[in-house]
C-alpha cells in the first residue's frame, strides 16, 4: 500500500486496490489507469498516482517527470485500445476549484472530436478549468519546489 493514503479519497482506494468496482486498465508501482465512471468520449481514462497528491496546484518542477509518466501510461492504454494517432487524444488536468475529486488525475480522452456535447465545456484546453499535460509540464519548469505560484486564476495553491 502506498504511503500518504487518504482513506476517504476514492482515488486513493482505487489506486491501492481497495475498490472492487473500478475497471483498472494498467498499473505499476507508482500509477494506476482506470476507466472514468462518467466517460465524456468512447475512450476516457484517468491516470492517478498511488501516492495522494491533491491537485496540479500541489506540483512543482520536481514533478515534471511524474506528469510525463502519467501521460505515457495514458497513451499506452490508448494504444492498447487501438488508438494509435495521439493527435486525436486530449490529455489534461482540471484545476481547482473545478475538480470533482481532490486527488491528482490526468484525463485521457479519445477521440477528442467525440467528446459529448453536454461535457465538452469541461475539457477545453487553455481555460481556467482545464490545462493540457503539455502546458502543465511547461508551467512547472518555472515553479520551484515550495512555490506558492498558481496556474491560471487561482485563489490558493
Amino acid at each position: 500500500m502506498a504511503t500518504n493514503l487518504h482513506r476517504n479519497c476514492i482515488f486513493c482506494l482505487i489506486a491501492n486496490d481497495q475498490d472492487e468496482e473500478a475497471e483498472i486498465m494498467k498499473e505499476n508501482n507508482e500509477l494506476v489507469c482506470f476507466k472514468d465512471i462518467d466517460p465524456a468520449a468512447p475512450h476516457h481514462y484517468l491516470v492517478v498516482p498511488k501516492r495522494h497528491i491533491y491537485s496540479c496546484f500541489s506540483l512543482h518542477k520536481g514533478h515534471i517527470c511524474l506528469v510525463e509518466r502519467m501521460a505515457e501510461m495514458g497513451k499506452a492504454v490508448l494504444r492498447e485500445q487501438g488508438i494509435t494517432d495521439m493527435k486525436v487524444a486530449r490529455l489534461g488536468f482540471h484545476m481547482p476549484p473545478y475538480i470533482s475529486v481532490g486527488h491528482l488525475h490526468l484525463h485521457v480522452i479519445a477521440p477528442a472530436s467525440q467528446i459529448s456535447e453536454y461535457m465538452g465545456y469541461k475539457f477545453i484546453p487553455g481555460t481556467e478549468s482545464f490545462i493540457t499535460e503539455e502546458s502543465l509540464r511547461k508551467h512547472l519548469q518555472y515553479k520551484p519546489s515550495g512555490s506558492q505560484q498558481c496556474l491560471g486564476n487561482c485563489m490558493s495553491s
